[in-house]
């Protein structure tokens, strides 16, 4: 059935307290991919919205928002695979365009978890564990990633230093972000001084400065077949590779030392679709809700080997400047995280990257980029690889 490109990417700002509805917060997101995009609502045969519903307190959404951005009659869906539900929402209006079933798919993420309090959203994330089994012993998001972040430096000699590293390269580049929460300079003796709220501990050996933040925001991708990319669009970014993949909701059936499970093999499954290795990719976004998840995805991802993967940030190789460029927008770290809008926002990213257009933060001539977008405590896995 021919390419399937992105033509349009659109992103609100990622705010801590957005005062406006839910669909007024997709709209800002659809406003700009659809200027983008230089098309109108007429033109757009489906749309996909996706977030979290837990932390919704409208049901289906995606009516909502068809009805709000005059997408009616078009059929609308809706996914949620925690975090990675609009990546997982990319991939469905891929299959839905190279199937031939439509011409032209918006795929909208959203999350305005400003909604409930933050204890709420912290029970609500701790849901996200086996309800029967895990959740109920007190289990936290924080807590998951640092049993992962003790094994890796039980297992490799990873230190805290190497997290804050991080942190301090998350927040170099989220200063140049005019749409991220957090957009401070974070220093590497920031953590090493006890007073300071950096350095405060969550749960060992994460810190303050190891977490990203919970935030309001949208995102909006345009997904088109061959023919209409082309008419529309002077630099479409072609869809390459996707992969996805699950695992064990409980982590008593995994192990601890691999990393997570589902970014291998759904990188597995992408690298393969795309017909490339981790060595052809010139810029990536992986999702950085920690330190340790973007020090693990360093090696999940195949840009180092196990272990190795804190060699790449002491080297800052993963620096705009560096051999393999990792999360120049300033992750989720900088950007914040609002759950349903993140992978669009990864996914945004990449497309300016690959079409000359990321301004401060453009990577040199990067021909294929890569965005690793994980739901849960490593639950789902998508990986998708974009070129020019």
């Amino acid at each position: 059935m021919g390419k399937v490109g992105i033509i349009g990417v659109g992103q609100s700002a990622f705010v801590r307290q957005y005062p406006g509805s839910i669909r007024e917060l997709a709209f800002e997101g659809f406003k700009n991919a659809m200027k983008d995009a230089r098309m109108t609502v007429k033109d757009v045969d489906a749309s996909v919205v996706c977030s979290a519903p837990e932390y919704d307190k409208q049901r289906s959404p995606a009516g909502v928002f068809a009805e709000y951005l005059g997408l009616n009659p078009q059929p609308t869906f809706y996914v949620e695979s925690l975090c990675s539900s609009s990546s997982m929402g990319l991939r469905l209006a891929y299959s839905l365009v190279r199937s031939g079933l439509h011409d032209v798919v918006a795929v909208i993420g959203f999350q305005k978890m400003s909604e409930i309090s933050s204890s709420e959203s912290q029970e609500r994330m701790g849901r996200g564990a086996d309800i029967q089994w895990e959740s109920p012993f007190g289990t936290m998001m924080p807590a998951y990633y640092a049993m992962y972040a003790r094994a890796h430096m039980d297992a490799y000699g990873t230190t805290p230093e190497d997290l804050a590293l991080i942190r301090v390269k998350s927040a170099t580049y989220g200063q140049l972000n005019d749409l991220a929460v957090y957009r401070k300079p974070v220093t590497f003796e920031m953590f090493s001084d006890p007073d300071h709220r950096m350095a405060a501990p969550v749960a060992s050996p994460l810190r303050v400065g190891d977490c990203c933040a919970n935030a309001d925001g949208s995102s909006c991708i345009i997904v088109a077949n061959e023919e209409k990319a082309k008419a529309f669009c002077p630099k479409p970014v072609w869809i390459l590779g996707l992969g996805a993949a699950s695992t064990s909701v409980n982590l008593a059936g995994r192990d601890l030392f691999t990393g997570l499970t589902v970014a291998q093999e759904a990188a597995r499954q992408a690298y393969a679709m795309a017909g490339i290795g981790p060595g052809d990719i010139d810029v990536a976004e992986v999702h950085d809700c920690f330190t340790i998840a973007e020090l693990m995805a360093y090696e999940n991802l195949g840009f180092a080997k196990p272990g190795q993967g804190k060699e790449l940030i002491r080297s800052k190789e993963t620096y705009k400047e560096g051999t393999i460029p990792v999360n120049v927008d300033g992750g989720l770290l900088s950007k914040g995280h609002p759950i349903g809008a993140t992978g669009g926002s990864q996914i945004r990213t990449i497309v300016l990257q690959l079409r000359g257009e990321a301004g401060a933060i453009q990577v040199k001539d990067p021909e294929i980029g890569l965005v690793h977008n994980i739901g849960g405590v490593g639950l789902y896995g998508n990986v998708t690889i974009l070129g020019r």
